[in-house]
């Protein structure tokens, strides 16, 4: 099937659902400074480029698992996204240069497929000329001050401009301008910044960003435009240029030298997607999925260099380094809803295969009602979907894999007689399809796991490769909007097969495989395949839904495959013949009802609740007032909220009240570490091993979980 395009090993590494970009290690580059006060250098493709950019077409129109005509639909298409990709809150082109570029709308499809890159290179060009042009205004504005400027009017910024119109005129781009430029001002002033400090902050940012405009390659323009091309068949279909494909080859290697987190680009900003379970930014305990990262330093003495407006590569590249060196992030965290910022220090380290390890403890449970027995359930915490492929292809009979080591876990499990079994899958984002195969077989005895439909329609269905069960208790798998790919696979064999209860959020919803194909110049990343689950239902797109839904502060963030643009959809084939061991359907009214009794005054559960609402309330904000005054006195309701939501939680818990948000984040970084250490359950996986008891005491029958006939 696939695995005919490229070696198994490649295909089951693209398996992770969070792979928008490397992860970081290597060696810092040094940046060559260029003469700034000279005009942007016009950019031109290479023959290269030209023959690459054909590669592509045809590969994409032969392989990809979306057939799509290269149509006038199609391929306007293309020119908007190239548009969306080069100014995406619309404040650079105005609408004299969209409608110098309408010819080559009409023509792209043409020139795509002939190698013609002169019109992708002219729409670039243009754009930097803008961005050039507005870094040099910020810069005179600097020059002015800011002593004078007018931060008592009642005016508002557009913050969110991607349904805007068009600027029509220079007049009407330049008051734009002067807006963000208050913005930025005062955001700063809200972060105690003094006058001189944000002058020099800004200066830095708008230099760098000339510097950054000139020391701008061909390769940039060309990978921006195919990306944009490429991005029309689905999101996780990519070209890597040369040198971003040296680092996706290095960084795919399971030994990763650097901080362990995947970034992405958001309009300005750099922003953490994930952090790697078991890498030096997981261990520290501060960096979160949502932050966006404002400038870096090297060392506890070196200087924070802005990277706001930084290309993503420049970005890592800064962030990368040698193992055991100190590199400090200054973050606006995610879930702060302001413009404050944190310093993090982060030691450089290894990401090692063995610190993804599946891990196993055993919790205590009071059985609900009146009686006062304690349940004693076994969980087993499972990171990643991981293997040794090289081991394992080596004939090592010692190679370690998920199943391996979840085996071993299970086998102590059972001696020590515990009452049922958790999976934990929650921040999983994925890893070897044979693992997630193989993991489904211990708990079943015989029959399909999943189903891989190619790009030609052909369905092939995965197998239990042997016929021992070896776990038939009663069990749960705890899911949230992290877990994915392989996870899914796994989970979505559970709720069909009737071997699991589902509990958590919604997953993340990728169900695509992608491979890498070589060009003359780069790589290309495409999506050949896609998943089904034995029931038939994709697991692209929609995800597994929970049995029991917890609620989960990813809900309604962009986090998750039905975010992104260009997704393919959710759908269904005929399932395959299998036989399900229980319908716990019966069941989950009762235990449903039982939950929310429960959780409706649990702390925990009500201060996710109330974090929800605050966040979707915040974060759908599209405007911010330059009113000093009125941001301030926003500013101060946004934090007491958020001051007495934390407070109302550490009071249920007998903990001392905050004084200020200030002492939020190093108390909650010493409570987690603490809490790894005495490895305390959570309110959730508590909450589902009730859940789970529950489940035991409704069906009231040892047969629950064999397989039924038919």
């Amino acid at each position: 099937m696939i695995s005919k395009l490229q070696p198994a090993k490649r295909i089951q590494l693209f398996f992770s659902a969070l792979l928008f970009t490397a992860l970081l290690s290597g060696n810092l580059a040094q940046a060559v400074d260029k003469d700034i006060s000279q005009p942007v250098p016009t950019l031109s493709p290479n023959l290269q480029q030209a023959i690459a950019s054909v590669h592509v077409v045809q590969l994409l129109s032969r392989s990809h698992y979306r057939k799509i005509p290269l149509d006038q639909s199609n391929m306007e298409k293309v020119f908007d996204r190239y548009l969306d990709r080069l100014d995406p809150n619309r404040s650079f082109f105005l609408q004299s240069d969209i409608q110098e570029f309408e010819p080559y709308r009409k023509k792209l499809g043409d020139s795509l497929k002939s190698g013609d890159l002169n019109p992708a290179f002219a729409i670039f060009n243009r754009h930097r000329e803008r961005a050039e042009e507005r870094a040099r205004f910020m810069l005179k504005q600097l020059e002015l001050g800011i002593k004078d400027l007018n931060l008592k009017k009642n005016e508002e910024l557009v913050i969110e401009r991607k349904d805007e119109p068009w600027l029509t005129s220079k007049q009407a781009q330049q008051r734009l301008w002067i807006k963000q430029f208050k913005d930025s001002v005062l955001s700063q002033k809200l972060n105690n910044k003094t006058d001189e400090e944000i002058i020099n902050q800004l200066r830095r940012r708008n230099t760098n960003l000339l510097r950054r405009l000139h020391q701008s390659k061909s390769e940039d323009a060309f990978q921006t435009y195919i990306n944009a091309f490429a991005g029309i068949y689905d999101p996780h279909t990519q070209y890597f240029s040369p040198q971003t494909a040296e680092n996706f080859d290095i960084n795919m290697s399971l030994s990763l030298e650097g901080i362990g987190a995947v970034l992405s680009a958001e309009d300005e900003y750099t922003k953490v997607v994930s952090v790697v379970p078991g890498g030096p930014a997981e261990k520290a305990g501060q960096l979160k999925p949502g932050d966006k990262i404002v400038s870096v330093a090297q060392g506890k003495k070196g200087n924070l260099e802005d990277v706001v407006g930084m290309r993503l590569d420049d970005v890592v590249k800064l962030i990368r380094g040698p193992k055991h060196t100190l590199v400090r992030l200054e973050i606006i965290p995610g879930s702060s809803n302001d413009s404050s910022t944190r310093v993090y220090d982060i030691v450089r380290d290894r990401v090692k295969l063995e610190e993804q390890d599946a891990a196993s403890k055993i919790i205590d449970v009071p059985m609900s009602g009146k009686t006062s027995r304690i349940s004693r359930i076994g969980v087993i915490e499972l990171p990643t979907f991981y293997i040794d492929f090289k081991a394992a292809q080596a004939g090592d009979p010692d190679y370690k894999s998920t199943t391996r080591d979840v085996r071993r876990l299970l086998e102590k499990l059972k001696k020590e007689k515990v009452d049922g079994l958790i999976i934990d899958l929650r921040g999983n984002g994925g890893g070897s399809l044979q693992e997630a195969n193989e993991l489904t077989g211990l708990f079943i005895d015989k029959g399909p796991t999943v189903v891989v439909r190619n790009n030609r329609g052909r369905s092939e269905r995965q197998e239990d490769p042997d016929a021992e069960q070896l776990y038939d208790g009663p069990m749960v798998v705890m899911i949230d909007r992290l877990s994915a790919s392989a996870s899914e696979i796994f989970a979505g064999a559970m709720q069909d097969y009737g071997r699991a209860l589902i509990v958590g959020s919604q997953s993340y919803g990728k169900g695509t495989v992608q491979s890498i194909q070589p060009l003359n110049h780069g790589q290309l990343k495409l999506t050949l395949a896609k998943f089904y689950r034995i029931s038939g239902q994709s697991t692209q797109n929609r995800g597994v839904i929970p049995d029991i839904i917890f609620p989960s502060l990813y809900d309604g963030r962009d986090i998750g495959e039905d975010t992104l643009p260009d997704a393919l959809p959710w759908d269904n084939i005929s399932p395959v013949s299998y036989r399900p061991y229980a319908n716990l359907s019966p069941y989950l009214p009762e235990l449903q009802k039982k939950h929310e009794f429960r959780t409706r005054k649990n702390a925990d559960f009500v201060y996710l609740h109330e974090m929800k609402d605050y966040f979707e309330h915040y974060e759908n904000q599209k405007k911010v007032s330059l009113n000093q005054e009125r941001r301030q006195l926003e500013l101060q309701t946004m934090r007491s909220q958020r001051l007495a939501i934390e407070n109302r939680l550490r009071k249920s818990r007998g903990q001392p009240l905050l004084n200020n948000l200030d002492e939020l984040e190093e108390i909650n970084n010493q409570e987690q570490k603490q809490k790894k250490k005495d490895k305390e359950p959570d309110a959730f996986l508590q909450e589902a091993g009730v859940i789970l008891t529950d489940m035991v005491k409704a069906s009231n029958n040892k047969q629950l979980f064999t397989r039924r006939s038919g």
